[in-house]
């Protein structure tokens, strides 16, 4: 045991006996401290002396980055006055420093997952905490979740601390409850004040002056004063013009803040406005930590930096414009709420979380459903279905959603699914110091130039850095990957990268359209910029995409050939046989394609599809081209008129089936396919026999029925079989007036129930009387037909009792035998 040790006299002091308090009596204890309190290194080193921790068991302290592990554990050794990993040490992924008589490790969030998924039980360790929790990052959401489930199963003694500069103290302590009992929440003197973030669009291309000032003039509608993070004095100067040439509201002072500033000016910008004065400051980076700017209630953040960094070609510092990080666009939102709460305003769109890491950490743990841990909160159900897709893809999931033996082996990795499945996988194949070199790449982002999106010259950089300090570093990463995977170091062959790639991103596997854009294999669309080789290229492998929608833009990429893509890829590459009607030719296609995703690959021609298939695609054929596409004859015809009507008599409920335009294409399946036969094509459909179909859609009862209720034919006086016409509103029967001499009743159908309307024909078989009451008409407009027609036909029979002639279709009546 070190001697003990005398803490510095910080703010968080006064917090430590109310914390140490609770922790003799509870497991769980939530800690709130502003930035610099001190919690950090003086809230482990109190707890060693603590009389629930056994004097072997270890502090585990999480920490979001690695150079934050290293200064604190740093700055905790230092207090003791001994070297890092005597009783105070880290671990990060790329480098460690404990002893055995470490009692206190500082660990990156990622090392703890994989110490906890390897020791469920936390052997060994009496207390875990979580610094810098307000950040709300991913894994140490996790490690919380699974901490606090390990704690419940199988560690009741293990305390748990989340320590944070904001946050929201009181969910977090439900979250950390101990039998229905929220953990209790001790607060440092001090605080900062909550700031609301609200993301706007990204700004286009060359637009950032216009874009920045639209944001200034939202926030001038909110109270308070405005810092504006831009990244160099240009494009202050440039917001300055727009902002002016615009019109500012008169009690607005605008001013300029960067380091090449005249002392005056700066003086002034940090200096309080006069009463009733706000003002907007356009700043850099300068403003971030070093400097309090009085007054400012919202930030504007335009997402970008200015660094200075070596270009080895030169021999010279050069300025680069570059992202600004998630902790520095943190730390520049938090200026908003030093004195009260205030409003973050970001240039670009809100994140949305890749939850492919987590979902794999669920399924090593156990843990089918996410709302089986106590998450600080619970992850989004789609971006959470979607990763376990994702992880079905590489192989890490089997199909009741547990981890394979594959995907346990990603877990143990410690990079990202995606680039753990493609270094095992490449290893496998004889690619693994390729893979090696690629994963390395893609965590080396100063290997570009901000030209290159061919991944093969990052590679290329890391086969022979020649003095690049980023292809060195990556270099040597590469070789740390291909330790882990056991094999030994040798070329990189970056001609293969794109095969390799590929492996890590099935779902951004892009292909060229005819346009000269590409289509991803997830379904999204991309671009390349027209002076870039890769835009000729026909299949990549794709690592960087903007995000932009329809069409996102490629920053990384690497090409392949189909073979190698199918080779990469052979579980996600399917064939399927399409068969379909062509409107181009009206006739039905059957053609086999292959697939990877949204991605069509090739197609062939298929000689003998199945039969069922083909009629499915001639159905479908018939319902574009409508039922004008089928033969009808005037007995199809004429059949689907008298169902018709005697469904219009009886209703749905008797029984007889649709014959209306909607009803017969919205059938087709029941009674047209049975008739199709092995037709394909519009002029196939020519031999149908319509009528059959029509007639087979009745049972042998309702045939009957059809035929005594609504016949085709009616026998006339004169002995003519005279067709029913059921093409009108009531069925009509079209006959020569003297056919009819005799009959005083009109004839009736459906057992006498429904009058025909009788069009009396001329001899020239033109109307001449329409009714429904044949002995009216003899007794009344008879006369006046027989006064007009008879000189006109003097050939034909015009009595003048109707009742009692002869009815013929002649023109003149036979002679009695």
């Amino acid at each position: 045991m070190p001697s003990p040790v005398t803490l510095p006299d910080l703010p968080i002091r006064a917090a430590l006996p109310a914390l140490l308090q609770h922790l003799e009596a509870r497991s769980n204890v939530v800690l709130q401290a502003p930035p610099g309190a001190g919690k950090t290194t003086v809230v482990p080193l109190a707890l060693l002396d603590a009389s629930w921790l056994d004097s072997r068991a270890k502090i585990i302290m999480l920490e979001p980055r690695r150079l934050a592990a290293r200064a604190a554990a740093t700055r905790m050794a230092a207090l003791l006055g001994e070297s890092v990993g005597a009783t105070c040490g880290y671990r990060t992924r790329l480098d460690s420093r404990v002893g055995p008589k470490t009692r206190i490790e500082v660990v990156t969030d990622g090392i703890f997952t994989r110490q906890i998924q390897d020791n469920a039980e936390l052997e060994g360790i009496g207390a875990v905490l979580f610094d810098e929790f307000h950040e709300r990052r991913l894994d140490s959401d996790l490690a919380l979740a699974l901490c606090l489930d390990a704690q419940a199963a199988l560690r009741p003694d293990l305390r748990l601390i989340a320590m944070s500069a904001t946050l929201d103290a009181g969910s977090l302590a439900e979250v950390m409850a101990e039998e229905a009992s929220p953990a209790p929440v001790v607060t440092s003197l001090g605080r900062t004040f909550p700031v609301e973030m609200r993301h706007l669009a990204a700004p286009a291309n060359n637009r950032l002056a216009e874009a920045v000032a639209s944001a200034v003039a939202l926030a001038l509608e909110e109270p308070g004063g405005i810092l504006v993070f831009l990244p160099g004095g240009a494009e202050i100067r440039r917001v300055q013009r727009v902002l002016e040439q615009a019109g500012l509201p008169r009690d607005i002072d605008l001013m300029p803040l960067y380091g090449d500033l005249d002392p005056t000016a700066q003086d002034k910008a940090l200096a309080p406005s006069p009463p009733g004065r706000r003002k907007v400051v356009l700043s850099t980076a300068i403003a971030e930590t070093s400097l309090t700017i009085d007054g400012i209630r919202q930030v504007v953040d335009a997402g970008l930096s200015r660094v200075s960094r070596y270009d080895p070609r030169s021999g010279m510092t050069r300025l680069e414009t570059v992202k600004v990080t998630q902790a520095g666009s943190e730390q520049r939102a938090g200026r908003g709420g030093r004195t009260s709460p205030g409003i973050g305003w970001r240039l670009w769109p809100e994140a949305t979380a890749d939850l492919t890491p987590l979902a794999l950490e669920l399924a090593v743990w156990g843990v089918q459903d996410a709302s089986a841990l106590r998450l600080p909160d619970a992850p989004n159900a789609a971006a959470l279905s979607a990763a376990r897709t994702l992880l079905a893809q590489l192989g890490a999931l089997a199909a009741d959603g547990r981890p394979t033996g594959h995907g346990r082996r990603m877990a143990g990795f410690g990079l990202h699914p995606r680039l753990s499945h493609m270094l095992l996988k490449s290893a496998e194949a004889g690619d693994g110091v390729l893979a090696s070199a690629i994963a390395a790449a893609l965590g080396e982002r100063d290997l570009g130039t901000g030209r290159d999106s061919d991944l093969r010259a990052w590679l290329e950089r890391i086969e022979s850095p020649r003095g690049h300090d980023a292809a060195q570093r990556a270099r040597e990463m590469a070789r740390r990957y291909a330790r882990q995977l056991g094999i030994s170091w040798g070329p990189v062959r970056p001609a293969r990268a794109g095969s390799v790639l590929a492996l890590a991103y099935p779902d951004r596997v892009a292909q060229r359209r005819a346009d000269g854009r590409y289509r991803l294999s997830g379904g999204q669309g991309a671009w390349v910029a027209e002076a870039d080789p890769l835009a000729a290229e026909t299949f990549l492998a794709v690592a960087d995409l903007d995000g932009q929608v329809p069409d996102a833009r490629i920053w990384l990429a690497a090409p392949m050939t189909r073979q190698e893509m199918i080779e990469a890829l052979p579980d996600l590459v399917t064939s399927e046989d399409e068969v379909v009607w062509e409107p181009a030719t009206n006739s039905v296609r059957a053609r086999r394609r292959q697939r990877l995703g949204a991605l069509v690959l090739g197609e062939t021609l298929i000689d003998r599809p199945p039969q069922d298939a083909v009629t499915a695609a001639l159905i479908d054929g018939i319902r574009r081209l409508g039922l004008a596409a089928l033969p009808w004859s005037n007995e199809a015809t004429a059949l689907r008129q008298r169902i018709a009507f005697l469904r219009s008599r009886d209703g749905e409920e008797g029984g007889w089936p649709d014959m209306s335009d909607d009803g017969l294409l919205a059938g087709l399946d029941d009674w047209l396919s049975p008739c199709l036969g092995s037709s394909r094509n519009a002029a196939d459909l020519a031999k149908l026999d319509l009528a059959k179909a029509l007639r087979d859609r009745l049972e042998w009862s309702k045939t009957q029925e059809l035929d005594r209720r609504a016949p085709t034919h009616l026998t006339v006086p004169s002995g003519s079989r005279i067709a029913i016409d059921y093409g009108e509103a009531s069925p009509v029967l079209a006959v020569k007036l003297q056919e009819m001499f005799g009959l005083a009743e009109t004839p009736a159908i459906d057992n006498g129930r429904v009058r025909l309307v009788l069009h009396l024909l001329s001899p020239a078989q033109r109307p001449i009387q329409v009714t429904s009451d044949l002995g009216g008409f003899w007794a009344g407009s008879y006369k006046a037909v027989r006064a007009d027609l008879r000189g006109r036909y003097p050939k034909h029979s015009w009595p003048d009792d109707p009742m009692a002639a002869v009815p013929t279709a002649r023109a003149k009546p036979r002679s009695p035998q």
